[in-house]
């Protein structure tokens, strides 16, 4: 009996020595397959930066992608990882996502903050080793390394979930990474926009320059001021865009006037909406409403110039010859302003067709607006005053609200919150996923088909970024020149090395417990390890260039992050995390 108990214990830890090894591979074979995700990285970021480098993919196509890939690809991704994996049960455990976010922001800035002092910084160099490393990648990198990671790594399946694979897997991992993104990019063009990356006229121990020409601009005995002391506007009208500048030089007038608008230009066309007045300095003023005849120099005459083809409107052969007087105008000579003509609602003569149906919908909808307005005003009106002071309270507070949520809202978050809602509703989600139903063939269908082109994109344009980011770019200022070095050395400590040491037992300690389900997924701890030493975000890069801070120094962390340290870096943390997921078992 001994004896068979004895070899029932040693078959069920031969069977957990087993499983054990599955989910844990040895170090050579875990490095083997840490490198083929990483490479997989590469190899589709690899073209998007051998084109960019010959000239093929410059700044502004870039953008695009990028903007295109945030405005629909990724909205899509999000869709159908998110209202696929979440349910009613999730919603609170999730919670526990912001809290982990604000513990490694807030771990972060602790450490930028001891670093730079060590290396002794000023205030701007300091807040740019704070933006590097409090804003790390948490969108191109981490997805493509969560979704090469649960296809090559074994033994991440999660028991609470029967039947969990890999799909399964990788779609938990990116629902994890855009909560957390979402998080990220609210702080990060913010705080980190406004604040730690500010141009450098925010601050003032470099402003004592500025203040002096300031100064010597102020005084009235420059030649910038008029000699009897008030100030002439001068307006320049340009025609054309920025584009054909060269060819509209000629159609370009330089006029010194005073500001007050003439009225005397304006006509109201009979049965016409009436239009607003224009001053002089307008840029779609003809060189005849500039120069009216009764000017000094002219003497009654119109001086003819050259005109551009967009400054006068001709009618067919409609008379206006009964607006001259009615205008105060002393002639007029059929032409009209170079305004749109507004159409009235009242106009029988609507056009037949799908247009003619445009034109109603429009007329109705006017009026529908129009009724409701008045009919809003007669009872706002009619209220007593503690009620309008309560609706106007009400009304403002609305007004601030949807105006927030409009500025806040992006595409990844409103699919977000139709993901959110599908999956509130279980018939809803039913009718979207599963199999055979309408809209699964269709829409869902289709959905799919669209959000399996935003990592590849997401790739291309990073390698894109890195070869425009990376190259070797002139500073023109002094303290980069000085400290650049220290800086890139203090930033990739702040970033992928200091916060990692700190968070691992922080999340080792979440994950053993606090009695969170979702802190025994395996992929959750990987995303949250791999988002503790990730590379610095590429955004920076984007936010120096506009309000240039420190560019140069920018381009090399970016280089040592995502070329040089991206390997051992991964392989560091993906290590972590799978030991921090058995000790917590």
């Amino acid at each position: 009996m001994e004896s068979l108990s004895s070899g029932c214990i040693t078959e069920m830890q031969a069977i957990n020595m087993m499983k054990s090894h599955e989910s844990h591979p040895s170090f050579s074979r875990l490095v083997m397959l840490v490198f083929e995700a990483v490479m997989e990285v590469v190899c589709v970021s690899l073209p998007g930066y051998i084109i960019a480098r010959l000239g093929h993919f410059d700044a502004d196509k870039q953008k695009f992608l990028a903007n295109l890939n945030v405005m629909l690809f990724t909205p899509c991704l999000i869709f159908t990882k998110l209202a696929a994996q979440l349910d009613a049960n999730k919603f609170v455990e999730l919670g526990i996502i912001p809290v982990i976010f604000v513990v490694m922001t807030v771990v972060s800035y602790i450490v930028s903050k001891v670093v730079t002092r060590l290396f002794g910084f000023n205030r701007r160099a300091a807040n740019f080793v704070t933006a590097m490393g409090v804003f790390g990648n948490s969108n191109s990198l981490p997805i493509s390394l969560v979704l090469s990671l649960s296809q090559t790594l074994k033994g991440l399946h999660w028991d609470r979930i029967p039947g969990d694979n890999d799909d399964e897997v990788g779609a938990r991992g990116i629902l994890y990474l855009m909560i957390f993104q979402q998080l990220g990019q609210v702080v990060r063009w913010s705080w980190g926009y406004h604040v730690l990356l500010a141009p450098k006229s925010k601050y003032e121990e470099y402003n004592q320059d500025t203040a002096e020409e300031g100064r010597y601009r102020d005084d009235p005995d420059s030649d910038e001021t008029a000699e009897d002391g008030s100030n002439t506007v001068i307006v320049g009208v340009t025609a054309g865009s920025d584009d054909n500048e060269d060819e509209n030089d000629e159609d370009e007038d330089l006029m010194v006037h005073s500001p007050v608008t003439d009225y005397s230009d304006v006509f109201v066309p009979s049965g016409r909406t009436p239009v607003a007045p224009r001053s002089r300095g307008s840029p779609y003023a003809s060189d005849d409403e500039n120069d009216n005849g009764s000017g000094s120099g002219s003497q009654g005459k119109r001086t003819p110039k050259k005109r551009s083809s967009k400054q006068h409107i001709h009618t067919d052969g409609n008379d206006f010859s009964g607006l001259a007087a009615a205008n105060g105008a002393a002639e007029f000579d059929g032409r009209i302003l170079s305004f749109p003509r507004i159409r009235n609602i009242n106009e029988p003569d609507i056009p037949e067709g799908v247009e003619g149906v445009k034109v109603r919908l429009a007329i109705y909808r006017a009026r529908g607006v129009n009724w409701i307005v008045a009919t809003g005003s007669r009872t706002y009106a009619a209220l007593p005053t503690p009620m309008q002071t309560v609706v106007d309270a009400i009304q403002k507070v609305a007004s601030r609200f949807s105006h927030f949520l409009w500025e806040f809202m992006n595409p990844p978050l409103w699919a977000m919150l139709i993901s959110v809602i599908v999956a509130s509703f279980p018939e809803l989600k039913r009718i979207f996923f599963e199999e055979g139903t309408f809209l699964n063939n269709s829409v869902t269908s289709a959905v799919t088909q669209t959000a399996g082109v935003a990592v590849p994109l997401i790739l291309v344009v990073l390698g894109a970024n890195l070869a425009r980011n990376t190259q070797t770019q002139e500073s023109h200022d002094p303290e980069e020149a000085q400290i650049g070095k220290r800086l890139l050395i203090a930033s990739l400590l702040c970033r992928m090395v200091l916060p990692t040491l700190i968070m691992a037992p922080i999340l080792a300690l979440f994950a053993k417990y606090v009695p969170v389900s979702i802190l025994d997924d395996p992929i959750f701890v990987i995303v949250c390890f791999l988002l503790t030493g990730a590379p610095s975000a590429l955004q920076l890069a984007q936010i120096c260039q506009i309000n240039n801070v420190f560019e140069r120094t920018m381009s090399k962390i970016l280089f040592q992050s995502y070329v040089i340290w991206i390997l051992p870096s991964t392989l560091v943390l993906v290590v972590c995390a799978l030991e921090v997921v058995e000790w917590a078992k």
